[in-house]
Formats: structure tokens, sequence, C-alpha cells
């Protein structure tokens, strides 16, 4: 792994694999199919299984990952992060501390934190954080975050106070995507929109081109 303070998203589009309400799709199958898009950051969260039955998905989805040429980032779990070898680890305010994430996974592991406002987002880049995520930048039901929709004046203001990369998040669609990218985010994350779509894969592909026109 290139040394961290060189850390560059791969693409305008940063996938989270979380199967929400399709009990037909598992972790795997998704996987697959955002990477058959075109997904190269791939963050996989897992939020109810035992830590026996999340490691072989762990694993599984690794596999897929590194055979499509896409950095795999785990949600919340520094330990399953080093037990597959991912590229690094995603964690909110509540959990794992990013001081605690950084002596699990080593200086060169990537890690992400979740900020909701200016000091959260300052704090991550002065703790020695790789990226933040910002948001809801739109209102979002996907995750109960306890915070309001951020909105894109706000994601204008913490892209002037920090230097890291920004991911935005939180009720970002493929027609919303180019004005989010637009104030100052790096990448977008999507949930919703490319999970729920009747052809992941597609939808994926289409985020990909309409994000590259905008950003052209």
């Amino acid at each position: 792994m290139a040394d961290r303070s060189l850390f560059t998203f791969p693409g305008p589009l940063y996938t989270i694999a979380d199967t929400l309400t399709r009990s037909e799709l598992s972790f795997v199958e998704l996987a697959k199919k955002l990477c058959a898009g075109g997904a190269r950051l791939l963050q996989l969260r897992v939020k109810d299984l035992p830590t026996r039955e999340f490691l072989p998905i762990a694993h599984e989805v690794r596999l897929i990952c590194q055979q499509a040429g896409c950095l795999l980032i785990i949600n919340d779990r520094a330990d399953v992060a080093l037990a597959v070898e991912a590229d690094g680890v995603h964690v909110g305010q509540e959990d794992l501390p990013l001081v605690a994430a950084r002596k699990v996974l080593g200086p060169h592991k990537i890690i992400g934190v979740s900020t909701h406002d200016a000091e959260q987002a300052v704090t991550a880049e002065r703790g020695g954080a790789d990226y933040i995520g910002f948001g809801p930048v739109f209102g979002t039901s996907t995750k109960a975050t306890g915070y309001s929709a951020r909105g894109l004046e706000q994601l204008r203001e913490i892209r002037a106070l920090v230097r890291l990369p920004i991911v935005a998040i939180g009720g970002i669609t493929a027609d919303r995507a180019s004005s989010v990218v637009a104030v100052g985010a790096d990448a977008v994350a999507m949930i919703s929109d490319l999970v729920l779509a009747d052809d992941v894969t597609d939808k994926v592909r289409g985020t990909l081109e309409k994000l590259k026109r905008s950003l052209t």
C-alpha cells in the first residue's frame, strides 16, 4: 500500500455493499454485480452478522475485489479488515476510535471516518484519517445517523476546511451526484440507488458514465 498521505479515491463512485431489503441478494453476489459495473472502491457493510459468519463473506468479497482491481474497505470492523487483508476500514463517530483503528491496521492501510460537521471533519484530518465521509448531504432512510440533512452549502464549507479526500453520502442518486461533485466532493457514496436497482451492474455503469461526463 502506498504512503497514506498520498491516498486518492480511484474513481468518483464509492460503492457500498449492503443488501438492505433485498433478502434474495447475498453480499457476495452484490459485490460481484458492483465490481462488474466498474466499481473501483467497495465498502462492505455487514451490520447484523456474528464474526464467524461475517469473516467468510469478507474473504469471498476480498477475492472478488482483488480480481476486479477494486479496493475493499470494511465498515466498522478493523479486526475483520485485518483478518482478510482488506485495503482499509471505515469508522463512524460511535465506532472504534480512529487512533485505535490505526493501531490495529498499522500505518499503511486506508482509514476513513464518517463526519457530520466541521469540528468532526477537522478532528479526523488532524487525527490521521486518509479520507472523510460527510453527510447526510440529503435526507436518507438507509442509515439512521441522528443528523439532519447537511446540504450542498455545508459540504462546500467542509471542502474549504480540509485537504483530505471527501466522499459525500446520504440520499445521493445518479441524478444528484454531479451537483455533489460540483461543490467539492471527490467521490459520492451511493447505496439505495444502486442496490435497489433492477439491474445493479447496469446502474453502476450508467452512474459512472454520468459522473465522468460531469467531470469533463
